[in-house]
């Protein structure tokens, strides 16, 4: 059977299920077994016969969400705070991938934005940063200690005070999303023009080198983070704007539910960076090798966890749902 028909005998099936699901609460048990057994046949029909298709794309994502869905309240035996970072979020955020592209393209292009502004407009960080930022820093690159602003206060205070702060701005990234999109490209915009003005600052100063060394010790996983609460901010600012088969409120309800669930699986990496700030950074005459194997290791923990292990538990998923 040619894809187009497959989709066109099914899809008024799978729209029906998927409405069921979200609605799982008024929904019948029984049906959403029936209907989630009937769906994992079609995905198996897909697997063979239409691979690397959209349909097969959406058909996994619908049986992923069927399943938590479903088995929801099964009884589990490990603890239900590590199973969710362990195998739920994991199996869940694969979907988004591409939102999460979209987030750091963002970033991206605001941080080029700011590093292009600074290197043209010597007043651009003062008018970003503020004064007396801008001043202190000047100080400390005078007396060679370019990033000396990191050990201030006492190292608790510091992991303390930074990891709240970035929580904080994660939970904005993720709220101005209820204002649709725009509210949270707002948020990476902003902080992404800062990170490019700040980086270029110091370049201008000739200490690049030095600087970015302790700055991304913590940056990695800081600035990694902020664009991951940006996505969940615009996966519930997108289910506004493009319900798709729901209704809006129904669709607003799946994104700021799915979008929180993002947001929730950064805190950990959050509390790592706070550490790493309050603790570590402060030290800047450790060894060229050692900042940058905690550099390295920070961007590889991010990139396994949100990138590249979403991709092997969907893949050991589908090959679950094939066997059976």
């Amino acid at each position: 059977m040619r894809e187009a028909a497959f989709v066109k005998q099914n899809k008024e099936k799978w729209i029906a299920f998927e409405k069921a699901i979200a609605l799982s609460s008024k929904t019948n048990p029984d049906i959403l077994v029936d209907g989630y057994i009937q769906l994992t046949n079609d995905l198996a029909y897909a697997q063979t016969y239409y691979e690397e298709s959209k349909t097969l794309l959406y058909l996994n994502s619908l049986a992923s969400q069927a399943h938590q869905k479903i088995y929801k309240n099964k009884k589990e035996t490990g603890n239900r705070i590590i199973n969710f970072w362990a195998h739920e979020f994991p199996l869940f955020f694969k979907q988004y991938h591409s939102t999460l592209g979209i987030a750091f393209l963002i970033f991206f292009l605001a941080s080029a934005i700011g590093c292009i502004s600074a290197l043209n407009d010597s007043t651009f960080v003062r008018l970003i940063l503020g004064d007396g930022y801008v001043n202190e820093t000047l100080n400390n690159i005078a007396k060679g200690e370019p990033t000396a602003i990191y050990k201030s206060g006492s190292e608790i205070g510091t992991f303390l005070g930074i990891t709240i702060n970035n929580i904080r701005v994660a939970f904005l990234a993720f709220a101005f999303g209820v204002i649709t999109s725009i509210g949270t490209i707002y948020i990476l915009f902003s902080n992404g023009v800062m990170l490019g003005a700040f980086i270029t600052f110091f370049y201008t100063k000739d200490v690049f080198f030095e600087a970015n060394k302790q700055i991304w010790l913590h940056g990695t996983i800081e600035i990694s983070v902020i664009i991951i609460a940006g996505c969940a901010g615009l996966i519930m600012g997108n289910s506004i704007l493009f319900p798709k088969t729901f209704s809006r409120r129904v669709s607003f309800m799946k994104g700021a539910k799915d979008g929180l669930k993002v947001v929730v699986s950064t805190i950990p990496f959050f509390i790592i960076a706070g550490f790493i700030e309050g603790f570590i950074t402060r030290y800047s005459s450790m060894p060229n090798w050692l900042a940058f194997a905690i550099i390295g290791l920070s961007l590889l923990l991010i990139v396994f966890y949100y990138i590249i292990y979403p991709i092997l538990a969907n893949r050991l998923y589908e090959r679950q749902i094939h066997r059976t």
